[in-house]
């Protein structure tokens, strides 16, 4: 089932841009989440701080717990902490707090830590009250306020009201009286209710955003996916067909589909080509062998029903010729299959030389030029081109082997009628003949030329044909110099 839903390209797309989304989200969102609820918290903190503060420098002045203005705010609780844990001031309508230190809220509350009775306590207050201490002429002792805060987060009810406060803690030292703490707290309602909005706000849209980006994936991947679905069914019909002339749709958005359907296209082509360029092979070459075949056999037939009648020089002639095309033809099909030439390394000048050694008429001029690939290949170029060149030839022809650059270069020459211009191209495709009869005449199907050039581009090299001095053709075969 879950090959089957996400199967396709679009499907793949739509989730993966979904996942990359809804992560980007949830680390967009966990960020803003956090940085809300560090800011709310910071100002809280700066709140509770400034007042813990004011109420510390009010106490260095030793003035009197009663006296004190912090401790008359309705909607902050202040305690006022000695260094045994005792409360010894509060808020006016603090009833409970935690994340002070203090285990009582108020002043004289059961379970405190002062650890001595009502008068200590007492003494303690109108000690720290300046009330029992020394004449009141005299200047009340100064305390000294600690540049540290420290902070906690606790809760506090104020009124019957329990919220939820952080705390800032300021240190007053006096001389004679020891350390007190002041404590003063800012509410973190604001805090947990924007997080919590925010929190609601990302439940609700992160899923309505994912909806939205998944159908807007879907209907972008689906929109840009339909020439390529074009481009299958047409490649299916062409199939079912067989008709490779019929060619793919192209749309008109210049990216990589209309790329990859006019790579199609020109592929559709060339196997067109191939394919057509291969029912013509095999037409001239069942043309071909048909002649050949027929001609021997009714020389046979003729030598069987009177054999003082038989032609024998004749039925050689067939037999010679119709071996020479059938390994023409093996020669064009191993070729057209892709076979490889071959690295073998040869001098082309001593393999001119020897091809032409023997032959009537045939000057050489060759020097040593080493070069790579299939030595026979090589030299049944050479061959065809010698053949055609002496039988077009008047008296003369010339072979020149040398080194141009990084090129090995043949050129065969004759001194005959030459290859008209807007010829020079067709005698290089296959069964063609300039001179029909005479080609027959003389055993020649048409390929000589054609196996020379497909040779030469095996081996990455060139064959063409221009004019010689004599006036006749010239031929030049072009293979790349063996390093």
């Amino acid at each position: 089932m879950t090959r089957r839903w996400f199967g396709s390209v679009r499907s793949r797309a739509t989730l993966a841009a979904t996942l990359v989304v809804a992560v980007a989200l949830l680390a967009a969102g966990a960020a803003v989440l956090l940085s809300l609820r560090s800011d709310l918290t910071g100002q809280a903190e700066s709140e509770a701080a400034s007042a813990a503060r004011a109420v510390a420098v009010e106490l260095s002045d030793g003035r009197p717990y009663d006296k004190l203005t912090g401790l008359d705010e309705d909607d902050r609780p202040v305690q006022i902490v000695d260094e045994r844990g005792r409360v010894v001031a509060a808020s006016e309508d603090l009833e409970r707090v935690t994340g002070t230190g203090a285990d009582t809220a108020r002043p004289g509350d059961p379970g405190g830590r002062a650890g001595g009775d009502a008068d200590d306590d007492a003494d303690d207050s109108d000690d720290a009250n300046g009330s029992d201490g020394p004449d009141d002429d005299d200047p009340a002792p100064r305390g000294e306020v600690d540049s540290d805060t420290d902070f906690s987060t606790g809760t506090a009810t104020i009124d019957g009201t329990t919220a939820d406060y952080r705390f800032a803690a300021v240190e007053v030292e006096f001389e004679d009286r020891g350390k007190f703490t002041v404590y003063a707290g800012a509410p973190l309602a604001a805090e947990r209710s924007a997080v919590g909005t925010a929190t609601t706000a990302m439940l609700i849209g992160f899923p309505l955003l994912l909806a939205v980006v998944a159908g807007a994936t879907w209907l972008v991947t689906r929109r840009a996916l339909s020439p390529v679905e074009g481009i299958r069914r047409e490649m299916a019909a062409i199939t079912a067909s067989e008709d490779l002339a019929r060619r793919v749709p192209v749309p008109a958005t210049h990216d990589e589909v209309a790329r990859l359907a006019l790579t199609t296209n020109e592929t559709l082509a060339a196997l067109e080509s191939s394919v057509e360029r291969q029912r013509r092979f095999v037409a001239d070459a069942s043309h071909e062998l048909r002649s050949p075949i027929a001609s021997l056999r009714t020389q046979l037939e003729v030598g069987a029903a009177h054999p003082e009648l038989l032609d024998l020089d004749g039925a050689v002639t067939d037999t010679v010729r119709l071996q020479t095309l059938a390994a023409d033809l093996l020669l064009l099909a191993r070729l057209d299959a892709g076979e490889r030439p071959g690295d073998a390394r040869f001098d082309l000048g001593a393999l001119a030389r020897e091809h032409a050694e023997g032959q009537a008429g045939v000057t050489v001029t060759a020097d040593e030029v080493p070069v790579a690939g299939s030595r026979a290949q090589v030299g049944r170029v050479l061959t065809n081109l010698l053949d055609n060149a002496r039988r077009h030839a008047r008296s003369a022809v010339t072979v020149g082997v040398r080194a141009e650059g990084e090129w090995a270069v043949v050129a065969v020459a004759d001194d005959g009628d030459g290859v008209p211009e807007a010829d020079r191209e067709r005698i290089f495709e296959r069964f063609v003949r300039l001179d029909e009869a005479r080609s027959r005449d003389d055993g020649g199907a048409g390929l000589g030329l054609a196996i020379a050039r497909d040779v030469a581009v095996r081996h990455g090299g060139t064959l063409t044909v221009g004019r010689a001095p004599a006036g006749g053709a010239l031929f030049e075969l072009r293979l790349p110099r063996a390093q």
